[in-house]
């Protein structure tokens, strides 16, 4: 998941931008965030765990004083939760020092990382972020060439800001897997994971950073280079769609909260069901709720409320509090009671929440729950960045639909068919990476795709005797 920022602007305050610009991208990623200036060519960065708010302070942006600045929000999908994959990075290198932020995954790192480690490079990190820093950092052209170098040998997902050289750099994979976008805030530019990262800073959209494309931004103005031949078609996320992007942003031209509203209403149409109210789990299922509302007449209501402020803990409940589980983001209200509930989400993956939440409205006096989901069953790991469970923790992988419906225990289920979400975004069903939904790819995948895969794991023992 994760998001990026980035800005080049020598009059403006651009750590506090960069702030603002990952505020609007906290949705993206909830591990770690950070920020990293350069002022005439000397980098500075601070980085760590917790949200955008628990990270930085007027005191922090303060000192984080340049003309160039890019930031970063994590959610990990390889590597640990820990300080040193937090982002952005810094890679000292034999020719450069790079700062990076990436968004996305690689699907197969590993020559990549023994071959570096042969050429004398400290990898000190164990995401797979670091080794696309280290190609550019090591790389004796000049720096948007080495740019386009490394991009020649990367396969897989990646959305990326760097900072080299006092210069601001972004590119984005051939597929297009994750969104990045580039805005104006007069005559300094701006790029981000999402356009509603833009419209919180004050910037005007001007253009997506094409597939396959390398832009480098600096005193001259902007440039670039087709980096890599485009892939034909490309492979939008569709996930992001239907889950992962705010609902303000716009992809690829297409309104978020809009597409969702027709989720919901296509959902209505394939799976109509007589009820008293029509309950979103927010706040992802919200617009969906809204167009399953709208599509059949049923009334919409929040009916689960949630608390906003469970966010990233080091604080455990205690076991009676772990028992009541769901209630730390969700309680329902007293109008539940007597009625038959339509409860709408966007994806069911592992269940257990789903199940948990069904049970509670059960529990509140609800006559019937049935859920509709806006989405088709999830049964495909993802490796493009999205932090999705291993295809055996999946409740639809290899189980029918009455199978999940009996496991989390609702009156009815239904999801939405793969051809009305395709239709609700509004895109070709041949620009959108579905992976995670038919598990057929857009790549070759890795054989070893374990998230940890480059942790540092102690030697095994030696049996004596």
């Amino acid at each position: 998941m994760c998001g990026v920022f980035g800005v080049y602007a020598a009059e403006r305050d651009v750590a506090r931008l960069t702030y603002f610009g990952l505020f609007a991208l906290q949705h993206r990623g909830q591990e770690s965030a950070g920020i990293a200036v350069s002022e005439q060519g000397r980098l500075t960065a601070l980085r760590d765990l917790g949200l955008v708010t628990q990270v930085f302070n007027e005191q922090k942006l303060h000192g984080l004083q340049g003309q160039v600045a890019i930031g970063h929000t994590r959610y990990s999908t390889t590597g640990s939760s820990q300080w040193s994959n937090a982002q952005p990075l810094v890679q000292h290198g034999r020719v450069r020092t790079v700062a990076l932020g990436h968004n996305g995954n690689l699907v197969e790192t590993t020559a990549l990382r023994e071959e570096l480690a042969a050429a004398g490079v400290t990898l000190r990190a164990t995401s797979d972020s670091e080794l696309i820093a280290a190609l550019i950092a090591n790389d004796e052209a000049p720096l948007l060439d080495a740019v386009a170098n490394a991009m020649q040998r990367l396969e897989g997902a990646y959305s990326i800001v760097a900072l080299s050289e006092g210069k601001l750099v972004a590119f984005r994979d051939p597929h297009g897997f994750r969104p990045l976008v580039l805005g104006r805030i007069h005559d300094d530019w701006v790029v981000a994971s999402e356009t509603c990262s833009l419209d919180l800073v004050g910037a005007e959209f001007v253009r997506e950073v094409e597939r396959g494309e390398a832009v480098l931004i600096d005193e001259s103005g902007l440039r670039s280079v087709q980096a890599v031949e485009p892939a034909s078609p490309g492979a939008l996320c569709v996930f992001e769609f239907f889950y992962l992007a705010r609902p303000d942003t716009m992809l690829a031209g297409i309104e978020v909260h809009g597409a969702r509203l027709r989720m919901g209403e296509r959902l209505a149409h394939e799976s109509p069901v007589d009820a008293d109210l029509v309950l979103p789990i927010p706040d992802s299922g919200t617009p969906a709720a809204i167009g399953f509302s709208r599509a059949t007449g049923i009334p919409f209501s929040e009916g689960l409320i949630k608390n906003r402020y469970v966010g990233r803990t080091f604080i455990q409940p205690d076991q009676e509090l772990r028992r009541q589980g769901i209630r730390l983001k969700f309680n329902p209200l007293a109008e539940v009671a007597g009625k038959r509930l339509v409860v709408v989400d966007d994806s069911i993956v592992r269940g257990n929440t789903t199940r948990e939440i069904v049970q509670m409205l059960f529990d509140a006096g609800a006559a019937e729950v049935h859920v509709r989901i806006s989405s088709p069953p999830v049964i495909g790991q993802c490796f493009y960045g999205i932090d999705l469970a291993d295809p055996e923790e999946m409740i639809a992988a290899g189980k029918t639909v009455e199978d999940v419906r009996e496991y989390i225990g609702a009156t009815s289920l239904a999801y939405l068919s793969e051809e009305g979400l395709v239709e609700s975004t509004r895109r070709p069903a041949s620009e959108l990476c579905r992976a995670c939904l038919t598990g057929e790819y857009p790549t070759k995948v890795p054989v070893d795709h374990g998230k940890l895969r480059f942790e540092h794991r102690p030697e095994p023992a030696v049996p004596r005797g």
